[in-house]
């Protein structure tokens, strides 16, 4: 009798410490909640679409136009004629069709639809370019576009480039900025400044002592970009405190969060 007892209680708490670490574990919609009906990548379909379901952030990618428009969108190029972002007017961006049928959204059209979507945050990347110089001029019309919508609660900022994520740090002190490259230490990452790692799949399984490093000196660890369970299981054992994925419903459900 006594041993079932104590595999009863071993079960239970077992159960209970899984529930925990899944509860600390948050959603993030790769680029907006796009796989799924009606909705495509950056969109601002793909952004309310992530709000619906209640995850906790949703990604987004901004360019600087050869005129100096921040937009939302991923590669450096874009169709029609794989024009280069960098150095095409916005005029001539904003008429470009999404796969859904939208346009190539502006931040400022984002950050608008961003003020309805009680549910989910920002996680803003700014995307890395041609110079420092222009990587400082997104950032801070970037961070003072947040501001002047009053979004600064709702927004995380990440990046691949060291000098943007340092510029994030200098120019939005009270927002968590993550670096996305993976090729620094989470010590290193405390020394700039950063709130997190924010490191690919591949990059944290070859540094899995990273999630504890982490933990330990109070940096979070993102985890991307994570679209099957088996991944995904892995992140949360490992403590992750976010993963980003293409398919938020199918870790929600990895999760057990019920929207």
């Amino acid at each position: 009798m006594r041993k079932n007892a104590f595999t009863f209680i071993a079960l239970g708490l077992l159960i209970a410490t899984t529930s925990t670490l899944s509860a600390k574990t948050k959603v993030i919609a790769h680029r907006g909640y796009w796989k799924t009906d009606g909705s495509a990548q950056n969109s601002l379909t793909s952004l309310r679409k992530a709000n619906a379901i209640k995850t906790f952030g949703s990604e987004l990618d901004v360019w600087l136009s050869a005129d100096g428009v921040p937009v939302v969108t991923h590669d450096r190029t874009i169709t029609p004629n794989k024009l280069v972002i960098e150095n095409t007017p916005y005029a001539v961006l904003k008429g470009i069709k999404l796969s859904n049928g939208e346009t190539v959204p502006s931040l400022q059209e984002y950050l608008t639809v961003a003020k309805q979507c009680k549910n989910t945050k920002l996680i803003i990347e700014l995307k890395s370019h041609s110079t420092p110089e222009r990587e400082t001029r997104l950032a801070e019309k970037t961070v003072q576009m947040v501001k002047l919508n009053g979004l600064e609660n709702k927004v995380e900022y990440i990046a691949f480039s060291l000098h943007m994520t340092k510029e994030l740090i200098r120019l939005a002190p009270k927002n968590d900025v993550y670096y996305l490259n993976g090729d620094l230490s989470p010590q290193e990452l405390k020394e700039i400044g950063c709130a997190g790692l924010d490191y690919n799949l591949g990059v944290m399984k070859k540094n899995e002592n990273w999630f504890k490093e982490a933990k330990n000196i109070g940096l979070k660890t993102n985890v991307w970009t994570v679209n099957n369970k088996k991944d995904m299981q892995y992140c949360i054992d490992n403590g992750a405190d976010f993963i980003t994925t293409d398919e938020p419903e199918l870790l929600q459900e990895v999760l057990g969060i019920k929207k």
